[in-house]
């Protein structure tokens, strides 16, 4: 088949796009080839991809050392089963994650995506807590407007109204929230602010096993930069009530946020860390949970002696490749200049968003920036205007927002800003 109508009809009909009905009249946009920040459609048009395809091309698209990476590994092995058996790459990427991640983690469990990492580190911790003795300890804490994921568990955490996952509430297991911080990033970190999670912990924390966080940033639950000073006093009450500190860094680790990861603005470790997108810098799909001596040696040493878990693409070697390179890439490049860089150019680019009165507010946290309107935007309008603009954007909700791979030069960044603010004030 190769009649571009009969392949748009195939779409249409038969295959169903993320939080999309088939059958839809939401435009689809077919690729055909991507390279740089550019993605190339089948009818000729070239965007500028404003989204780094959920945050994880970092390096942008048909990276030659990437490409490389994955060739050279294709010669040796695609694919081997993890039980039982190891490789190089595979060691090689958990020598460079431990070398990067903060101490003391000290282990990592490799699976296939963000949302099983977060699968990982729950039963990790239920598994901790039933090593050592407590295993009553079963819920979990978490901040309204978090997102965590897609699988039941990592739904489970998710803000009740954020989260999109409200058809399965009656389903999921039940756990704590408390109110999302209003402290904004580089703002201190009130009593007011703090006293929902302290109540949670004082209240309900022997209970719990852990605290799930995605540090300084709220991601798909509403783009929302939170104060460093929050995330340190939540680290401390963890501690106090010995509860695990549970840090999704998936959407943020890997210099988003302007830091290799997002605690380190508050200098604070976790307990159990999750990891992805940009880990394998968008080549495939990869995912990992990290976590400390103690709590390793604390599940291998209690009932059934051994980590509850196993995918069948475990630490698959071709993404463990992309992974290794992605990291390499990344400590050499001057990552930290470019990060700025990009968030001085959407600083300057979304500025005048500010003045419009369809926009609550403009934030920009690295190279992160956020638009959010008085109104959830119409996708089936919003989404076409970008195209015709020559970009890739895609909002959600009340958000039309920007992370952009990190290689985008100015010139680009200045013709995405621009792009957004003409769709955002002809709303």
């Amino acid at each position: 088949m190769n009649n571009a109508e009969e392949l748009r009809k195939l779409d249409r009909d038969a295959i169903w796009h993320p939080y999309s009905a088939m059958h839809s009249d939401a435009p689809v946009y077919h690729v055909v080839a991507a390279d740089g920040v550019r993605l190339k459609l089948a009818n000729g048009q070239v965007l500028i991809d404003g989204m780094a395809s959920w945050w994880s091309v970092i390096h942008g698209y048909n990276h030659p050392a990437m490409n490389q990476a994955i060739e050279r590994q294709l010669q040796d092995m695609a694919h081997v089963m993890f039980g039982g058996l190891t490789h190089t790459p595979a060691m090689a990427l958990t020598k460079a994650l431990l070398a990067i991640t903060p101490a003391p983690l000290s282990a990592v469990f490799f699976s296939d995506s963000g949302s099983v990492a977060v699968e990982v580190a729950m039963k990790m911790a239920i598994q901790y807590c039933a090593a050592k003795g407590e295993p009553e300890r079963q819920r979990f804490i978490s901040l309204r407007s978090a997102y965590h994921g897609d699988t039941f568990a990592a739904m489970s955490v998710c803000g009740p109204v954020t989260g999109m996952h409200s058809l399965f509430a009656d389903v999921l297991p039940e756990q704590v929230f408390v109110a999302q911080p209003q402290c904004r990033f580089g703002e201190p970190c009130t009593r007011r602010d703090i006293v929902p999670l302290a109540n949670a912990l004082a209240e309900q924390g022997k209970a719990c096993a852990a605290l799930i966080m995605e540090p300084i940033v709220q991601g798909a639950g509403g783009m929302w930069f939170y104060s460093a000073d929050y995330l340190q006093q939540a680290r401390q009450l963890c501690d106090e009530h010995d509860v695990l500190l549970i840090l999704d860094e998936i959407a943020t680790g890997f210099g988003r946020t302007g830091k290799l990861f997002a605690c380190e603005h508050a200098n604070v470790a976790p307990d159990i860390m999750c990891v992805g997108k940009a880990l394998t810098g968008g080549y495939l799909s990869l995912a990992a949970t990290l976590t400390t001596e103690n709590i390793h040696t604390t599940i291998d040493s209690g009932d059934p002696g051994v980590f509850m878990h196993g995918p069948t693409f475990m630490a698959n070697p071709l993404a463990c490749s992309a992974a290794v390179t992605s990291i390499r890439l990344l400590l050499e490049s001057d990552w930290q200049a470019n990060i700025n860089r990009i968030a001085s150019a959407l600083e300057a680019g979304l500025m005048p968003c500010r003045r419009l009165s369809q926009v609550h507010g403009v934030r920009v946290l690295g190279s992160i920036g956020v638009v959010e309107l008085n109104e959830a935007v119409d996708m089936q309008t919003i989404v076409p205007k970008f195209v015709a603009a020559g970009v890739w954007v895609r909002p959600f909700g009340k958000l039309v927002y920007v992370m952009p791979p990190y290689i985008m030069a100015r010139e680009d960044l200045d013709i995405l800003t621009s792009a957004m603010v003409s769709v955002i004030a002809d709303i």
